[in-house]
């Protein structure tokens, strides 16, 4: 269910406050119901805080209101005349390589969390570099196939699951210019509006999957290098791999696993991964994939991500804090230390191609390091099209996250009320699994989405998160742990400034402004407590920043615009581990 109800005040609309206007560049947009036009334009005036004139004036100003029948974020986008920031001068790595990745999911067709940016914006990486890449994702019923270009049917065959042998059509497409290979069982895995949550057994239909692909390469003789694996979804893929298919015709290729978060173990009973075709008792030893928190317990379970780790070939997670906080607490910490030789931290990276500010179709007006001018509409867009007040400096906080204990819902429910009492505004934008905790926040949405200083938005829309790293001056990300976190490299890469508790992949990417350590590092706000008077702190220092220091915080916007966090940075430490152990025939 999307939430928001927004009432607003006849006073956040003054008459003095459309004396001016900012430029947004002309384009057509169908299926709307409202337009505002600007027809006495004859100075622009883009700011509070920085007045200026603007030289590009176009005729029409499509201003969007919070009475719109079409939200904003859900107008009709069309490509712009600007050329995506395509990175130039890199080299071909002088031995390519075919990688297979296999996952839940695949920005933007398949994508819940950051899983699917990481795999779209790694496997880009690779390409870019000269490698041969293809992603294997199931076939979501909830997929739009209008966004897989050249989309056909590559292969039908059979892949085995409890006994029977499932007829399986795999398809072939491109996704961003990505080549994609679609698994679609006949049967009911797969099936619902989500991509999960669906009315089927989600760990059997991913134990299918693992399989599937395993099969699918087997039967169609592909023989890559290395078969990158995800997460716990495809946590049986490195088992299989080598306690079947690789005894049948499977003989070249070599796993990876990346551990995208600790929290998911993957429990799986023994007579469950019977399913998939392997003797699940075997698999019940400490040294393999038996489940350390069950040991004792009547029944003792199994976690597919442990065993993944002890059948990978090598293993990775997603920052170099996160592996030694890894290494240290939780309960796969025995099993990462066994295995301490093969692991590794490596620093995501973001798709500075999907996410640029310079190109991107759905912003208001485009901008970069050279020409912030852009950036200043987006945040008056924003605070028009939701109905928050805009007059005055008042700095502006974006949230954008699951609603989950680890990204510290006590920490969001204060900043919103500390940020609304101290004079900024904020928006939050995310939905949570629980059902409490989502009432929670529709609850807090009732409250403040009246007023015109708070919006908490209860969804998710690609579209609008683009909006609002743009639109923001700050990116809040208070999480009790990150193992890497992409909201403060995609808030930086759109010009927004960072407020991160110092944790995982947070503390290997953001550096307090007033650390005197390592000044020419600074780049965000830093607070180290999970308590609120932490980020209290945090939210002052930055908010005096903003309005006493505007001098300094225009430095650390083009500070920031300008930090390379691009996949194609970090993307060769990963080309170092496929190469380590891969075969060469």
């Amino acid at each position: 269910m999307e939430v928001m109800s927004v009432s607003v005040s006849s006073s956040v609309f003054r008459a003095s406050v459309f004396d001016y206007c900012v430029p947004i560049r002309k384009k057509t947009v169908i299926d709307r119901k409202f337009v505002f036009n600007c027809t006495n334009c004859s100075s622009l005036e883009v700011a509070a805080d920085k007045p200026e004139l603007l030289t590009n004036l176009v005729k029409d100003v499509d201003w969007p209101s919070p009475t719109d029948e079409i939200p904003f974020w859900k107008r009709k986008f069309h490509t712009r005349d600007v050329n995506p920031e395509i990175p130039v001068n890199i080299e071909k790595d002088s031995d390519p390589m075919h990688v297979i990745h296999v996952t839940a999911e695949m920005a933007p067709i398949a994508k819940v969390g950051g899983l699917g940016d990481v795999v779209t914006g790694l496997a880009r990486a690779c390409l870019l570099r000269g490698h041969k890449v293809d992603i294997m994702l199931p076939f979501y019923e909830c997929i739009q196939k209008d966004d897989i270009q050249e989309l056909s049917l590559l292969s039908t065959y059979s892949s085995y699951f409890d006994g029977n042998w499932i007829q399986t059509n795999a398809y072939s497409g491109l996704v961003s210019d990505i080549p994609v290979i679609l698994i679609e069982p006949m049967n009911q895995f797969f099936k619902g509006e989500d991509v999960y949550g669906g009315s089927y057994n989600e760990l059997e239909a991913y134990l299918f999957f693992s399989r599937a692909c395993l099969e699918w390469m087997q039967v169609t003789g592909t023989q890559p290098d290395i078969i990158h694996v995800h997460e716990w979804q495809t946590g049986a893929l490195p088992l299989l791999y080598w306690d079947m298919y690789s005894y049948l015709s499977l003989h070249k290729p070599r796993i990876v696993l990346t551990i995208h978060n600790m929290e998911h173990y993957g429990e799986c009973r023994q007579e469950q991964l019977n399913k998939c075709g392997l003797d699940g008792s075997l698999y019940a030893t400490i040294d393999k994939a038996i489940d350390d928190r069950t040991i004792g317990h009547n029944p003792e379970r199994l976690s597919l991500l442990k065993g993944a780790i002890v059948y990978s070939n090598s293993v990775v997670t997603v920052s170099p804090t996160y592996l030694q906080e890894t290494l240290c607490s939780g309960w796969l910490a025995s099993a990462l230390i066994t295995n301490r030789d093969k692991y590794h931290g490596i620093l995501n990276g973001i798709d500075t191609v999907m996410w640029n500010p310079a190109s991107v179709a759905f912003l208001p007006a485009n901008y970069h390091a050279q020409n912030t001018d852009g950036k200043k509409v987006c945040k008056q867009y924003l605070q028009r099209g939701l109905g928050l007040a805009f007059e005055g400096r008042a700095p502006l906080v974006v949230c954008i996250s699951r609603l989950v204990a680890q990204k510290g819902l006590h920490l969001i429910k204060h900043a919103i009320s500390h940020i609304e009492k101290h004079g900024g505004h904020m928006i939050v934008l995310g939905k949570a699994p629980d059902g409490r905790v989502q009432s929670e926040f529709e609850a807090l949405a009732n409250l403040h989405n009246k007023g015109s200083t708070i919006r908490i938005l209860l969804m998710y829309s690609e579209e609008l998160s683009h909006m609002l790293y743009a639109g923001a001056d700050m990116v809040l990300v208070p999480s009790i742990y990150e193992p890497c976190g992409l909201a403060q490299m995609i808030g930086m890469r759109y010009g927004s400034v960072p407020i991160v508790r110092k944790t995982g992949g947070l503390a290997d990417t953001v550096f307090d402004m007033d650390d005197q350590s390592q000044p020419e590092m600074a780049n965000g706000f830093v607070f180290e407590g999970i308590d609120e008077a932490s980020l209290s702190g945090a939210l002052d220092r930055a908010f005096f920043y903003y309005k006493e220091k505007p001098i300094e915080w225009a430095n650390i916007v083009q500070k920031v615009l300008q930090i390379d966090n691009s996949w194609n940075k970090t993307a060769s430490k990963y080309i170092d581990v496929y190469n380590s152990i891969r075969v060469r025939w």
